[in-house]
């Protein structure tokens, strides 16, 4: 089958398409024939080999996957081949079959494509865990969502709104970027390009500051960010897209009981209480329409290269997409 691969660290020119043996499910294993597969910052960073854990080498990136199951291993008893599911894996997404555990498969329902799907295992469910396992939003609260024009952004816009947020608060770096924010319920839309974006932010709640955002830039934007917080306010961090550094000063915490919340969702996928009931909700509001899955580009698996310099160019609105079959 042809994959693609990087057996060295570093920029989109490292990916390269090879050949590789067709996995072979065994135990609680299925074997699925990809449809599509998500492109997600981790998916860099794993390139760059700044990814959370270690990243071993020869590697083939991809953890959301969409497609049918072909063949299953022999103590599997939840899912059937011909079964059209979506799937969180560790690794191996670009490629034409990778393999998945049984307890991590969720069945598609009939109205999400295969292009959509791969839009909630991992953004989606960071929007939904981000917001309400981690943030613990509450209603009427003023929520603040980073990249809002991003794949995570657009459904955290969406899912806030849903748990009932007062007011959200959508940065994007570019007008159409802001007015596709608004779109999806934003309230109040600030470029985080300008100068000062911070203090856009205070005045959006006359000065009392939010009370949960979204932080998966990093470096200034870390800082800054904490300065938006309301009393009893949490900043939940997922990630750092400008790979630099960020300082804390925790005694600043304590003036106004503010906190700061890390989010690594392969923790999420370790607790079945928490993971299964927040996928079937998500299937649950696009299926009637009250969450909307926007695809920001659909693109060959052998252009996965091109894709990534188009992510971290800041290029993009919505999901990208890579599409297999």
């Amino acid at each position: 089958m042809k994959a693609i691969q990087f057996t060295e660290y570093g920029g989109p020119e490292v990916l390269n398409q090879v050949n590789v043996d067709v996995p072979v499910p065994t135990g609680h294993d299925v074997l699925v024939e990809i449809h599509a597969v998500g492109v997600n910052y981790a998916d860099t960073a794993r390139r760059e080999g700044e990814y959370v854990v270690p990243t071993p080498l020869p590697f083939i990136p991809g953890a959301e996957i969409a497609g049918i199951v072909t063949q299953v291993g022999e103590k599997v008893t939840r899912v059937k081949p011909g079964t059209r599911i979506v799937s969180l894996i560790e690794s191996g997404g670009y490629s034409e079959y990778a393999l998945a555990n049984e307890f991590s498969v969720i069945p598609l329902p009939d109205q999400v494509d295969f292009h959509k799907a791969v839009s909630i295992p991992l953004q989606g469910l960071s929007a939904y865990h981000v917001l309400k396992t981690m943030g613990r939003l509450q209603p009427e609260e003023t929520v603040l969502v980073h990249a809002a024009a991003g794949g995570v952004g657009l459904i955290a816009v969406q899912l806030a709104k849903i748990f009932g947020a007062g007011k959200v608060i959508a940065t994007a770096s570019s007008q159409d970027k802001l007015d596709l924010a608004a779109s999806m319920g934003a309230d109040v839309l600030i470029n985080y390009t300008e100068e000062g974006w911070e203090d856009k932010v205070r005045e959006a709640t006359s000065g009392k500051g939010v009370d949960v955002a979204l932080e998966m830039a990093g470096g200034q934007i870390f800082n800054k960010t904490l300065r938006c917080l309301a009393t009893f306010g949490r900043l939940v961090v997922f990630g750092n897209a400008s790979a630099q550094p960020s300082t804390l000063d925790p005694t600043h915490l304590m003036r106004r009981n503010q906190s700061v919340i890390g989010f690594f969702l392969p923790q999420i996928m370790k607790k079945p209480e928490l993971l299964v009931p927040s996928i079937q909700e998500l299937f649950t509001y696009v299926a009637e329409g009250r969450l909307q899955l926007v695809i920001g580009g659909v693109y060959p698996l052998e252009e996965a290269a091109n894709v990534h310099t188009l992510l971290q160019s800041r290029q993009t609105k919505g999901k990208l997409v890579l599409q297999v079959k």
